[in-house]
């Protein structure tokens, strides 16, 4: 069993998505010292594709990306003492577990490989409700674990952890726990390195990544093309606070800033429930100690929800797009052509969800053709993969010599693909057996730790006073950043201010009514907004805006992931003293 320990843990992220690039285990490893390297393999959409490979293959199941870059990377972690806790086990963390070891055998390298399971609640889908009432049983059930499972194992010694589905950021609070001897309900600690596991998660996110106001930190025309931003690490304190950076000499900057934005990814209130704690988002307060160093601090705690949160896949039937190439003249008026013709083709029996969308528009005078294109996309969607399949797309193909001047697409006619509905539910505490399988077999069962009813009543504060002043007309984000994302079906949409005075403004201006009018698509749907202070934000769910999740939506964004400079284009009246 290892012992508590007081000094600082340095936990680095390797990964923030199955398809993340695949060096950066290799150069978080030699890039400096490291007492843990995470990696973050699994999404909504991710459990989908692993739950689809299951079917085919039982012993599958994992993300196989990881255990090929164990196969580069395990002696040179072992060689340099650091541990690595991934949920790539995904829906089966036995088994990679397993191959991890064969793999070590292989390879010669000595490491002790334990895992931790109980999250996949597949086989009790009828007991527990999960049985959809239009796409039947669940094809992956799996709850989200927290930190202890993977602190047990550490405490046991092992030198890899693999999960299945934990939160993302109990991959960090996990070790912290381990290392510094921390109790269950040592709430402000556990919320803290909540904290920097949500900064982290997301890999290159937090370190300039997918950045509203990325020409500050890249220089697109240097030489060679601007660098790829470095994986960021924190530096945990016996607190629970940390500090951000990244190793020296990478890509990138980690400034408040980048911080606050991956802060805002993909949260809803202030009070962000775990299996561990519930953290306020909404106590954290952040510093810029020198480059590329970031403190954050003074994060709050309490115990967590009674119920844990489940995410559900279910085979939704099949879908299918077409994008038809608009170019020239009366864009809309081909467009209407396109429309009309492929639904009177397509009849009475249509798939059964059409929808289409159009993108761009030409400029005037274009002085090239890519200037004078807009595009028009059909998405389609249906139980019967021949509705989506060639019948739809060939038929779209068939009207080239028929249709409206200067027809082309994107594509040639092809079938369909499976898509899945995402859709979260939520057990009792009590129903989840939360279990480490220590190096040796062991397997270790994880009692629960105090729940309580989230509070979600917003810290006292003082509302924002107007700005006085002229007007100017200018785009939102010139004053401020943002960064969207998805939630199963729901959209986030974090919006952070640059100065205390934009802040004053935006904090008044920016109400859930405004981004109604100016991000119409949303106007119909319901929106709530949390503020957080701290971070000069506000932070915007909308319900339902990406329909049943990303494999399901037939957004042009389905994920979400662009609302947010959507949003930052839209022209607003500013006060000129603020810009």
């Amino acid at each position: 069993m290892t012992r508590p320990q007081s000094r600082p843990l340095r936990i680095g992220n390797a990964s923030g998505f199955y398809g993340d690039r695949f060096e950066a285990v290799r150069e978080m490893l030699e890039g400096g010292p490291l007492d843990v390297l995470t990696g973050d393999y699994l999404a909504e959409l991710t459990m989908l594709i692993l739950g689809r490979g299951r079917l085919k293959d039982p012993g599958a199941g994992y993300a196989a990306t990881f255990l090929r870059q164990m196969e580069e990377c395990l002696g040179l972690a072992a060689g340099r003492g650091t541990k690595i806790v991934t949920n790539a086990g995904g829906l089966n963390p036995a088994g990679l577990a397993e191959r991890l070891r064969a793999l070590a055998e292989r390879a010669g390298v000595r490491v002790r490989v334990a895992h931790v399971e109980g999250d996949d609640l597949l086989p009790r889908a009828e007991e527990l409700g999960f049985v959809h009432p239009r796409y039947g049983a669940p094809l992956t059930a799996n709850a989200y674990l927290g930190a202890w499972g993977i602190a047990e194992c550490l405490r046991d010694g092992a030198d890899i952890v693999v999960t299945g589905r934990v939160t993302d950021a109990s991959l960090v609070a996990g070790p912290a726990a381990a290392h510094f001897g921390w109790a269950r309900d040592d709430w402000d600690a556990l919320a803290g390195a909540t904290v920097a596991g949500h900064v982290l998660e997301c890999g290159a996110q937090a370190t300039g990544g997918n950045y509203a106001f990325f020409q500050e930190i890249y220089n697109v025309k240097a030489p060679g093309g601007p660098a790829v931003p470095g994986f960021p690490l924190a530096e945990i304190h016996s607190d629970g606070s940390s500090v951000i950076t990244k190793h020296e000499g990478t890509g990138g900057a980690v400034t408040v800033e980048t911080v606050t934005a991956q802060l805002l990814y993909e949260i809803g209130g202030p009070a962000y429930a775990g299996p561990d704690v519930t953290t306020r988002f909404d106590t954290i307060e952040l510093r810029q100690e020198g480059p590329d160093r970031v403190a954050v601090t003074g994060t709050r705690g309490s115990p967590p929800p009674a119920t844990t949160k489940v995410c559900l896949n279910h085979l939704g039937g099949h879908r299918n797009e077409m994008t038809f190439v608009l170019t020239g003249l009366d864009v809309h008026g081909k467009a209407d052509f396109a429309r009309a013709q492929l639904e009177a083709v397509l009849g009475g029996d249509r798939p059964a969800k059409v929808e289409w969308t159009m993108i761009g528009a030409p400029a005037s005078d274009p002085g090239t053709q890519g200037e004078a294109t807009a595009l028009l996309r059909c998405a389609v969607l249906d139980p019967d993969p021949e509705k989506v399949g060639r019948a739809f797309s060939g038929a779209a193909v068939e009207l080239a010599l028929a249709g409206y001047p200067g027809f082309t697409m994107t594509s040639p006619p092809g079938k369909g693909s499976p898509c899945g509905v995402y859709a979260p539910a939520f057990v009792p505490n009590g129903e989840i057996e939360h279990v480490a399988v220590l190096p040796d077999g062991t397997r270790r069962v994880v009692e629960g730790c105090g729940a309580a009813a989230v509070d979600e009543t917003p810290s006292p504060r003082r509302p924002s006073a107007p700005v006085p002043g002229p007007l100017v007309r200018v785009p939102l984000g010139r004053v401020a950043g943002a960064r969207s994302g998805d939630k199963g079906g729901d959209a986030n949409i974090g919006v952070w201010a640059r100065t205390a005075e934009q802040w004053r403004w935006l904090d008044g201006f920016l109400t859930a009514e405004r981004l109604a009018a100016l991000l119409p698509e949303t106007r119909d749907l319901p929106v709530t907004r949390h503020t957080l202070p701290n971070l000069r934000a506000v932070n915007f769910v909308v319900e339902g805006l990406l329909q049943e999740g990303v494999s399901a939506s037939t957004r042009f964004d389905p994920q979400g992931k662009a609302l947010g400079e959507w949003l930052r284009s839209r022209l607003v009246d500013v006060p000129e003293a603020i810009l």
